[in-house]
């Protein structure tokens, strides 16, 4: 399907009687009268959500009249749902009952509770950000069934609609997402944060993630796109928000153990305590990971600590400070050829390949309320981490390891620091409330990358071996230090008690430096050399830009609501991957930054208590898009000629212009509701995540580009399946199909004959399934496992450097099987 051809029908919803813009406000308690804090209070036809402050108190500003489904939740009491009629403003009391041992278990509470908030998005103000007008979607931890001790991205990310995924068959230690076109490697499109602060390695020159969360310590995962640039950053992506589990509010101590075993010697043990001791909170975490993956010389081990405190200076101010360590080692078996993997996935020709991760993250943060109506935040955050990858690379993929050789290593250091300030405020404007954020950002960095010989070793030795091979071919030394000041604001415009406008911009300055020096070597047939020079390489590139956005929400009824938002994007090149010479693929030197927007139009909401959807169409124009072409290696010979050298690599550079364009949908169908409704412990969801994307090339300078379709697009994505249980005993059972995308943009095929590279062609249409069981029993939760359980043989990356150059193959099938104990 070409651009021309393609069109969209957008759903009309019934229409629903509402009455002028109120607030209601009320308490929370027990029989007794106490006050409960951190319960949550629910209006279904809105879908609104408030939690309780420490009195007990919630509010719900800005609504319609009407009538509501009221639902309140706190954790050891009965659930209450009850139908009210809103005209005026109105105060009022709910009290919960205790649950009685005898009654409903923890499980079947959280069963209602998923029920209640299916398909849940942000709220349109949460502390210092907006979200209204946005496409937000929120995965809620608590309601998965699956392997979350590997950080199974399938299944945690179910029902985040048009997600390509990497699999990378380590854990989970690295998330690889993408969509819309946009490359998975390293999550690197997206913003990725953990409690609203920066956590990749560079925000703006190395914007990849070699640290990724456990699932275990999550509470929930935001993924907010449309016109989140305008808070979070310019990237297409939008932003990655790993949100960590709170302190217990209860108790002085609370202690989580998680132990796991899985297929091919997966061992993994998450130990967790939090609690609460007078105005001091805090919640700690350490998880060890280890395994010996599905191929030869595959194996891993990981660490990672994590430490949150937070100080209740006062009813209106808190400080919270957060550290989080990780180091880990894998040994990685390389890629393969088409031929190579047709014949044995499981094969592996790299014995001398490690790669090694040690990442420090701190975070200082003030959050102070001045007014019941204003509220301020000041994040200061930073970053001192490392990664080094040692091996032996080569665009011949099928060529066994020279063991008299060099490795190749490359070592990155990357230190940052960053500060971001918020305030938000709310006024009366139109006898209606708004809602106004300004913030600004600060981010610095100071970051170093290495590359040359390595040892001819086979063990994990990163150390640099000069001396010993000084005609080494690939050697560069580069030091990254970059600037960014941004200042952004967003502004909640009620028009009507329907429309809302949130109209947003973001100034942006970045001054991104390269200084540092390559080498040029020039070798004869007999490999000495006929020249070895330094070539200084040293660039500064300055700019200022102003992106602009606006949202838009209609509430068609209090259950339905149509959204759209439009927001311009930009992303930065990143200096790191001009200079690493990579005998996979060359970069033009006129490489350039990438521009274009982002827009969303669809609706979302509730159908009585059955049915919760999410239908939208977008278009994603990528102007300056980066990208790979097959083109013959060119290289500067002896005489300072540019010359080919005949070989063929992957070219990267400004492909052209390229646009994206689809629909994207998600339903959530309770079969419970709607046949058995009085059957308490009873659960069964059928959930339906589809995505139908398409794309062209409108223009390019590079030769065969135009016209053809986007790489990293399969047209047809496809995540569904049933969420079921009875009791404390529940399950899952999920189907996922990609259809065949491209990986460069000549789009070329695959080759099933190819015996020597394997990095450029299709990856092919693939589909999974995965099932998953827990039961608990008071203190005890039995989780237990399979995935890929029809054992398919596929894979979803062909990488042309770390971990492969190659395809990468997917794991077969596996087990897993996880003890809880909770006290």
């Amino acid at each position: 399907m070409r651009l021309k051809e393609f069109s969209c029908i957008v759903l009309l919803l019934l229409a629903f009687p509402v009455w002028g813009q109120i607030s209601i406000s009320g308490m929370v308690t027990d029989t007794q009268g106490v006050p409960i804090s951190y319960a949550e209070v629910y209006l279904k036809q809105v879908q609104r959500l408030e939690t309780t402050d420490d009195n007990g108190r919630f509010s719900f500003d800005n609504i319609p009249g009407g009538k509501y489904t009221v639902v309140a939740f706190a954790y050891e009491y009965e659930v209450l749902e009850k139908e009210l009629l809103f005209d005026t403003a109105f105060t009022f009391t709910i009290q919960l009952e205790k649950i009685q041992a005898e009654k409903l278990s923890e499980v079947v509470l959280m069963q209602k509770k998923q029920e209640v908030f299916a398909l849940k998005q942000l709220k349109k103000v949460e502390g210092t950000a907006i979200y209204a007008g946005k496409k937000t979607e929120v995965v809620l931890l608590d309601g998965i069934t699956g392997n979350l001790a590997a950080n199974n991205p399938r299944q945690i990310y179910s029902q985040v609609v048009g997600l390509n995924i990497y699999d990378n068959g380590d854990a989970g230690l690295q998330l690889n997402i993408g969509g819309r076109g946009l490359d998975p490697n390293r999550t690197a499109n997206f913003n990725t944060r953990q409690n609203g602060y920066d956590i990749s390695a560079d925000v703006l020159g190395y914007p990849e993630s070699y640290y990724t969360p456990p699932a275990e310590a999550l509470e929930e995962i935001q993924v907010i796109r449309g016109a989140a640039s305008l808070q979070y950053g310019t990237q297409f992506g939008g932003l990655v928000n790993f949100k960590f589990k709170k302190p217990e509010s209860d108790k002085k101590i609370a202690w989580v153990s998680r132990q796991s075993v899985g297929s091919f010697d997966l061992r993994t043990s998450f130990n967790s305590l939090s609690g609460t001791v007078g105005k001091i909170s805090y919640y700690t975490y350490l998880n060890y990971k280890e395994g010996n993956g599905f191929r030869p010389n595959s194996n891993f081990n990981s660490r990672n600590y994590f430490a949150h405190v937070g100080y209740q200076v006062s009813d209106k101010t808190k400080l919270t400070l957060e550290t989080t360590f990780l180091n880990y080692l894998a040994k990685q078996p390389g890629g393969l050829t088409d031929a190579q993997f047709i014949s044995d996935p499981t094969f592996s020709n790299r014995e001398r390949n490690w790669f090694d991760v040690d990442w420090k993250l701190y975070s200082l943060r003030l959050d102070h309320q001045f007014s019941s109506k204003t509220d301020f935040s000041l994040n200061i955050f930073g970053l001192d981490a490392s990664r080094s990858a040692v091996g032996f690379r080569t665009n011949r993929v099928s060529q066994p390891d020279d063991t008299s050789e060099p490795r190749e290593l490359l070592v990155d250091n990357f230190k940052n620091w960053g500060a971001e300030a918020r305030v938000l405020t709310r006024y009366t404007l139109w006898d209606s409330e708004s809602a106004l954020l300004l913030g600004s950002k600060l981010y610095k960095t100071n970051n170093d990358q290495r590359q040359g010989p390595g040892s001819v070793s086979d063990n994990a030795d990163f150390n640099f071996s000069d001396t010993d091979f000084p005609n080494y071919e690939r050697q560069s030394q580069f030091n990254l230090p970059n600037f960014n000041f941004a200042f952004f604001g967003e502004n909640i415009f009620n028009i009507t008690p329907k429309l809302t406008l949130t109209p947003g911009f973001r100034l942006e300055h970045i001054k991104t430096e390269s200084i540092g020096s390559y080498k040029n070597i020039v070798l004869d047939l007999a490999g000495n050399p006929l020249l070895n020079e330094d070539i200084s390489d040293n660039r500064t590139f300055d700019r200022t830009f102003l992106l602009m956005g606006l949202g838009a929400t209609y509430k068609v009824a209090p259950s339905v609501e149509l959204y759209g938002n439009f927001s311009q994007n930009y992303r930065s090149v990143t200096f790191s991957d001009i200079r690493v010479v990579n005998p996979s693929f060359q970069v033009d030197e006129n490489i350039s930054d990438e521009d274009g927007f982002t827009a969303d139009i669809g609706a979302r909401g509730r159908f009585n208590d059955a049915l919760s959807y999410d239908v939208s169409v977008f278009g994603l124009l990528y102007d300056n898009r980066l990208g790979e072409v097959l083109k013959t290696e060119t290289r500067t010979n002896a005489a300072g000629e540019l010359v080919e050298t005949g070989r063929v690599v992957r070219f990267r550079g400004n492909i052209g212009t390229a646009f994206m364009y689809g629909l994207e949908s998600f339903g959530n169908w309770s079969i419970k509701e709607t046949f058995f409704p009085a059957i308490e412990k009873l659960k069964i969801n059928y959930f339906m995540n589809l995505a139908l994307t398409q794309s062209e090339y409108l223009s390019s300078e590079e030769t065969g580009v135009e016209g053809n379709q986007v790489e990293f697009i399969p047209d047809v994505n496809l995540k569904t399946g049933m969420n079921f249980g009875y009791g404390d005993l529940l399950g899952s059972l999920q189907y996922t199909y990609l259809s065949t995308q491209f990986t460069d943009a000549t789009n070329a095929p695959q080759d099933i004959n190819d015996n020597q590279r394997g990095i450029e062609g299709t990856i092919p249409a693939y589909a999974i399934l995965d099932f998953s069981l827990s039961y608990s029993y008071k203190k005890w939760k039995l989780e237990a496992g399979i995935n890929n359980f029809l054992d398919n043989s596929y894979f979803t990356r062909r990488a042309t450097g770390y971990p492969g150059p190659g395809i990468i193959p997917a794991e077969p099938r596996t087990f897993y099987t996880t003890l809880q104990f909770k006290l």
